[in-house]
């Protein structure tokens, strides 16, 4: 949390860290119009990893659970490891508030330091990190997990093994990317080596390299505004 003055009057406000499609602006404010000191910074102490499926890229059908390219991004506890995330405040209320919780539903939330990128502390932020399927079954219930995964045939959020084969969803790697560039150079290079795939392995600039017609896959008509960088 962090105190601003406005009108006079001081306002406390929360500190979102953002790593995915978070890194453009222009992507942060459509979930938090009135955001405030957007930034670049870096998160210690966690690894940057494409793993699990989102149910909304089933629901929006840009991804294939057959072929299991449907890993969307999350942040794993990982000693030593670190990435450029953005920071920025907000009113963290109300409709924003409840934006941000049906955004990041499948995550477990937590607050995590995070530093300047020379790497002098700078204070917390809420960080969407890897969760469980026992976790999220219990706030949520069986009901909505088959509701968002089961009737896909996805039988678990979290917890795939390295060997598992899945591939990050392509309309939505595409869309990071993208995003990252917006961010600079900085950014952009931190997304394609300090992200890694399922296997912890495989950068996401070794994955590009290898299938580069993810850069080429546009989203569809209707989701050109939401998955465009």
């Amino acid at each position: 949390m962090q105190l601003w003055g406005s009108a006079g009057a001081a306002m406390a406000k929360t500190t979102i860290l953002g790593f995915g499609s978070l890194l453009s602006e222009q992507s942060s404010r459509l979930t938090f119009p009135d955001l405030e000191n957007f930034r670049l910074v870096r998160v210690p102490n966690y690894r940057r990893l494409m793993q699990h499926p989102a149910s909304i890229f089933f629901q929006r059908g840009i991804a294939d659970p057959q072929k299991k390219n449907w890993c969307s991004l999350s942040a794993e506890p990982c000693p030593g490891s670190s990435f450029v995330a953005c920071a920025f405040e907000v009113a963290f209320e109300g409709e924003q508030r409840a934006a941000y919780e049906l955004r990041e539903e499948e995550f477990h939330v937590v607050s995590a330091p995070y530093t300047t990128l020379e790497g002098a502390p700078a204070g917390e932020g809420l960080l969407c990190a890897q969760w469980t399927d026992e976790g999220y079954r219990a706030k949520y219930g069986d009901a909505v997990f088959e509701e968002r995964y089961g009737r896909y045939g996805v039988q678990q959020i979290w917890g795939w093994p390295r060997d598992c084969g899945a591939t990050p969803c392509p309309v939505y790697l595409r869309h990071c990317v993208l995003a990252a560039e917006k961010a600079g150079r900085v950014a952009s290079d931190s997304f394609l080596d300090e992200t890694w795939l399922v296997d912890r392995e495989t950068t996401v600039r070794a994955f590009l390299a290898t299938h580069p017609e993810v850069m080429a896959t546009r989203p569809p008509p209707e989701l050109v505004g939401r998955y465009s960088g």
